[in-house]
């Protein structure tokens, strides 16, 4: 009989892919490792076992034990099937930007799971890396794993994942691409493939907000290039131990659409369901096309699953929200499509300023159209009424036709968008389009904006 004696026998191995159609401007042969065939579905179920096992060894881990991690779900994951199989109790730390389908699972294999705010500094007491180390610290017999300087992360790469892929191209691997986080699969992989052949390659995926290219480049770790971004897994803004850059031939910096766009795009174009950094990595793979030559075998890692992401870039609505999505807005209709049914919000000429700032308030919009029995005659909006009571701190009591400024202009249906957009200046923050039989909607920067592509 061929079985497993436990589910961490399952791990590694995973399959080497040739990608055809989203590759096909790439003059090289392109694999891609898809490591979502492991039982946790990513890259890092390899490294949560060698890094329990070696605490394990030392013992830093000790029988019936907590592990502690921060972790952007994957990680968790990996570590929560381990503590399942040995009789341990895990607690995941992740960041709020994650997604909700990442949060879930962990909970389904057993996890305590505590969110912490993505937008602060690594050193705040609410980031997820100061809540691991204090959940650590307070949580009697625990071990708090810290992929990011535990070297046994990038060990665990060495010692299976470049082994697996140098035997699966039979030595004749010249580039290896890949998202880095906490450093361990490239460093690990790395280190194994140029202790084989010096020549090969190492190139990095790194992401706008991270700190890793400049530094790589520079020497430079420059925190105004810090700041919040949505792609998932790739990217830092710390220098974690396990990141090598010796080893790192090169980075190249995906945006979030593009890693969001090209996540989607793997599915539709290689049937693989894979999550968003190995979006990033096709784009990034894309973006390093003129360093390929025809003789060569690029491969690029796909760290995780698509089922983790089916809220978000798997998600219409969350992917025209944030403008991702590769729909044409040509016309002024096509701005406001989303919202179209919804009803627009007026206010009446002798109405009390304090009815319009409550009419703001409830429905969380920043201007009004002005309304009498002959139709619009006036607009307010929050600068106006910030003005006016600075003025007169009575202003709330006065009647609306006191403090309105001049009506929102009016377009029909079919206008171009570039024609809307003319009728925006400091004046006027908003266009009302005619919806035909005496109704209309408002177009305001806002929706501009966020049908920019």
């Amino acid at each position: 009989m061929d079985f497993s004696n436990n589910i961490l026998e399952t791990i590694g191995n995973t399959p080497l892919v040739k990608l055809n159609k989203i590759v096909a401007e790439i003059d090289a042969l392109v694999l891609a490792k898809v490591e979502t065939f492991n039982p946790g579905n990513s890259v890092k179920d390899r490294m949560a076992v060698k890094m329990i096992e070696d605490a394990e060894a030392d013992g830093r881990l000790k029988p019936g034990g907590t592990i502690i991690e921060g972790t952007s779900g994957n990680t968790g994951m990996g570590l929560a099937l381990v503590a399942i199989v040995k009789g341990y109790k895990l607690i995941c730390v992740i960041s709020d930007k994650q997604s909700k389908e990442k949060m879930d699972i962990l909970r389904a294999v057993g996890a305590k799971v505590v969110v912490c705010p993505t937008d602060v500094e690594p050193t705040d007491p609410r980031s997820y890396y100061s809540v691991s180390k204090r959940l650590a610290e307070e949580t009697p017999n625990s071990w708090y794993v810290n992929q990011y300087d535990n070297m046994s992360n990038s060990l665990a790469h060495y010692e299976q994942t470049g082994p697996e892929i140098w035997k699966q191209t039979d030595g004749k691997i010249t580039h290896f691409v890949v998202g880095v986080g906490t450093g361990g699969t490239i460093s690990g992989v790395g280190k194994y493939l140029k202790e084989k052949n010096p020549n090969i390659k190492v190139w990095g995926i790194d992401t706008y907000g991270s700190v890793f290219k400049k530094y790589h480049e520079t020497g430079i770790f420059d925190e105004n290039e810090i700041y919040s971004y949505i792609t998932e897994g790739i990217g830092e803004d710390i220098l974690p131990k396990n990141v090598d850059f010796s080893l790192i031939d090169g980075f190249t910096k995906v945006t979030d659409k593009d890693a969001a766009v090209y996540t989607r795009k793997i599915a539709l174009e290689e049937g693989i369901f894979v999550g968003n950094s190995a979006g990033a990595c096709i784009k990034g793979l894309l973006q390093l096309k003129e360093h390929f030559k025809p003789d060569d075998v690029v491969v690029v890692l796909f760290h995780d699953s698509g089922s983790r992401y089916v809220g978000k870039m798997f998600n219409d609505d969350w992917m025209r929200e944030r403008g991702f999505l590769e729909e044409n807005v040509t016309k002024a209709e096509d701005v406001i499509k989303d919202h179209i049914d919804k009803e627009l919000i007026v206010v009446r000429t002798e109405e009390l300023v304090s009815h319009a700032i409550e009419r703001m308030r409830k429905y969380k919009i920043s201007q009004i159209p002005v309304v009498d029995i002959n139709g619009f005659v006036g607009s307010v909006d929050e600068t106006d009424l910030f003005r006016s009571y600075v003025a007169d701190k009575n202003v709330a009591e006065k009647p609306i036709k006191e403090v309105m400024g001049k009506p929102f202009p009016i377009v029909k249906l079919g206008t171009p968008i570039e024609e809307v957009s003319k009728l925006f200046s400091k004046e006027n923050d908003a266009v009302l389009v005619d919806l035909g039989n005496g109704h209309h909607h408002i177009i305001t920067k806002y929706d501009i904006i966020g049908s920019i592509k």
